[in-house]
């Protein structure tokens, strides 16, 4: 995959429009395929295999947050069929 992409959105919603975005999301990891997109700019991406899954929580002074973080590497299919041979010796 060449360079860097980067998406970011951020903006106040309700709670419904909140579990509606993240419905989407699920829908996204069933099918393998999550396109997010906002003012012209987008990315679109495939997970799969084993997922890095973190939450965190934290209450302080009223103010509440939840991070939600799933991270994956891309399939290398080069990676996966090159002529990689291990030897043992004994």
């Amino acid at each position: 995959m060449a360079g860097e992409k980067k998406f970011v959105f951020e903006s106040l919603q309700d709670a419904e429009t909140i579990r509606t975005f993240l419905q989407s999301l699920v829908d996204g990891f069933e099918s393998g395929n999550i396109k997010l997109s906002t003012n012209g700019d987008n990315i679109e991406l495939h997970p799969e295999g084993l997922l890095n899954f973190t939450v965190k929580a934290k209450r302080k002074a009223g103010s509440n947050k939840i991070n939600i973080k799933i991270g994956w590497k891309d399939f290398d299919i080069e990676a996966e069929t090159s002529d990689k041979t291990l030897n043992i010796d004994i």
